[in-house]
C-alpha cells in the first residue's frame, strides 16, 4: 500500500512515496518555498498563498505520476503562520509565516509593543491552558496586531498555511488537527478546542475558527493527476519529527539543528514552566525550545573566519576543521556560555579562563559542547515530573554530525543514546501516521515500537 506524502516547510517543500508495507520513503522531491514578498515593512514576513498552493500542486503531480497506485495522502506543515480565508475559501490575506515580528511594533507613541499590551491581557492561567508557549511569531500575535490596526475582517476564518493549502486545492472547508491548530496560540489544550473565553477578551471572539478534528477519517480529498485522493488533516511538523525520531515515553529527545529542542512526552495535560504541545494518542508533548545550538555555532565560525573573508578568502569547510580539533582535544580548561542571545538558559554569552595555552579550535568548541550539555540537562530538570527516561535521542544535522556533542550530552545525563534512524524524520513520521490512518496499526504508539523491530529504506 502507497501513500504520498507532503512535509510543507519554511525552506522547502518535500514530497515522496510512502511504501507503508515496505516500510520504505521512495521518490523524495524537494521545491523551494515559494520567495517573501519585497517592499514589506519591516519586521513583516508575507508569502503569496496561490504561490504555495501552485508549487504543491505541482509538486502533488510528480508524486501522482511516480505512484499511480497510491491511496491517500499524508501532510504535515510549519507551524506558527496563518492565512485568513473568508465563508467561501477565498484568502483574505497572504501567508504570514513564523519569521514575522510585526507585533514587536511600538503602539503609536505610547510605550512599549503591541506585544507588550498582549501578555498583559493574557494571564497566567491563560497562558498554561494554551501552552505557556506565547512569543512572536504566533499566528494569535498577528491577529492581534490586524485587530489592533483595523485590518481582520469579523467574518474570516484563521487557518493554518497547510490547511489554507489543502482546503483550497480540495474545494472544501478548513479544518484544524490539534498539533498543527495548537500553534495557532489559541487552542485550550484541556479540551483540544478553541478559547472562546481568551478570545472574546482579545477582541478576536467574531472570527470564524475551523473545525477541530483528528487523523480517524480524512478531512480532504485532493486531485493527483486524474484522481482525487483522500487526504488527512495535516499536523504539526515538530510533532511528525518525533514520530520518526521514534520517540517513546521513556526516551527524552535533543533535536539539535540551527536551534534546539528538549522534549518528551506525556500522557496527560500538566502545565509547567515549558511548553505544552498536544501529541498523538491523545498524549502530550512537554518542550522547551530556542536553546542554543547552530545559531550560536555559526556566530563562532563567523568570528572565526571573519579576517579571511576579509582578504577575499573562503575557509572551505571549516566544520570538518573543526570536527577533527574537537576530536583531538578530549579535555579543556576552557570555559564558554553560548547564550550569544536570549533564551531559556541565558541573555549573555561569555569566554573564561583563557590562556595562551588553551586559545585554539579543540578548546573552543570542546568548552562550548560541553556549554550545550550543560544547558540540555538544565532544560530537562525543568520537565514535570521528572522522568526515569531510559534514554536520550538525538535528531537534527548538529547531532547527527558531531559525535563528540552527543559524547558531552549522554555523559552529562549518564544516560545511553540512540539517533534518529534517518535524516527524513517527518517522511518517516507521515508513514507511521498513515499506518495508523490505513488500519495497520491500532495507534501512532503502535506504529513506532513496530517501525523500531523493521528495517527502514
Amino acid at each position: 500500500m502507497k501513500f504520498l506524502a507532503l512535509d510543507l516547510g519554511t525552506s522547502f517543500l518535500k514530497g515522496a512515496v510512502l511504501d507503508l508495507d515496505q516500510a520504505a520513503i521512495r521518490h523524495v522531491i524537494r521545491t523551494p518555498f515559494p520567495a517573501a514578498l519585497s517592499a514589506l515593512p519591516a519586521r513583516h514576513v508575507e508569502i503569496d498563498p496561490a504561490a504555495i498552493v501552485q508549487a504543491t500542486q505541482q509538486l502533488l503531480e510528480q508524486l501522482g505520476d511516480a505512484a499511480p497506485d497510491a491511496v491517500g495522502v499524508m501532510v504535515c506543515s510549519q507551524m506558527d503562520g496563518t492565512v485568513l480565508m473568508d465563508s467561501r475559501g477565498a484568502a483574505l490575506s497572504n501567508a504570514v509565516i513564523w519569521q514575522d515580528q510585526r507585533i514587536l511594533d511600538p503602539v503609536g507613541d505610547a510605550a512599549g509593543s503591541y506585544y507588550d499590551q498582549l501578555r498583559e491581557r493574557m494571564p497566567p492561567s491563560v497562558l498554561a491552558v494554551t501552552g505557556n508557549g506565547l512569543r512572536p511569531s504566533l499566528p494569535l500575535c498577528t491577529l492581534f496586531w490586524w485587530a489592533a490596526n483595523g485590518l481582520l475582517p469579523e467574518d474570516a476564518m484563521p487557518v493554518s498555511i497547510g490547511d489554507y493549502v489543502l482546503a483550497t486545492l480540495a474545494g472544501s472547508p478548513a479544518v484544524s488537527e490539534p498539533t498543527l491548530g495548537a500553534s495557532m496560540g489559541a487552542l485550550d489544550m484541556r479540551t483540544r478546542s478553541w478559547h472562546r473565553e481568551m478570545l472574546d477578551d482579545l477582541g478576536l471572539g467574531a472570527l470564524a475558527w475551523p473545525q477541530v478534528v483528528d487523523l480517524s477519517a480524512p478531512s480532504y480529498e485532493i486531485r493527483v493527476g486524474s484522481r482525487r485522493l483522500p487526504c488527512y488533516a495535516p499536523v504539526g511538523d515538530h510533532q511528525c519529527a518525533l514520530v520518526g525520531a521514534l520517540l517513546r515515553p521513556d526516551e527524552i529527545s535533543l533535536n539539535i539543528s540551527t536551534g534546539s529542542q528538549v522534549a518528551v512526552i506525556a500522557p496527560t495535560f500538566m502545565a509547567g514552566p515549558y511548553e505544552t504541545r498536544p501529541y498523538f494518542d491523545g498524549g502530550f508533548l512537554q518542550v522547551i525550545s530556542r536553546i542554543p545550538a547552530g545559531r550560536a555555532l555559526n556566530a563562532l565560525v563567523g568570528l572565526l573566519t571573519e579576517l579571511a573573508r576579509a582578504d577575499g578568502y573562503t575557509v572551505r569547510d571549516p566544520w570538518a576543521t573543526i570536527a577533527a580539533a574537537v576530536e583531538a582535544t578530549p579535555q579543556t580548561d576552557m570555559q564558554v556560555d553560548v547564550s550569544f542571545f536570549a533564551n531559556p538558559v541565558g541573555t549573555q554569552g561569555a569566554m573564561l579562563n583563557l590562556s595562551e595555552e588553551n586559545l585554539q579550535v579543540g578548546h573552543l568548541f570542546r568548552a562550548t559542547f560541553q556549554s550545550m550539555a550543560r544547558n540540555y540537562h538544565l532544560c530537562a530538570e525543568r520537565l514535570s515530573p521528572p522522568q526515569p527516561w531510559q534514554r536520550l535521542v538525538f535528531s537534527g544535522g548538529l547531532a547527527q554530525r558531531f559525535a563528540p556533542l552527543r559524547a558531552e550530552i549522554a555523559g552529562r545525563f549518564g544516560l545511553p543514546y540512540r539517533q534518529c534512524p534517518t535524516s527524513e524524520d517527518t517522511l518517516l513520521g507521515l508513514l507511521a501516521l498513515a499506518r495508523v490512518a490505513a488500519g495497520d496499526a491500532p495507534s501512532v504508539a503502535a506504529s513506532v515500537a513496530r517501525l523500531a523491530n523493521e528495517a527502514i529504506s
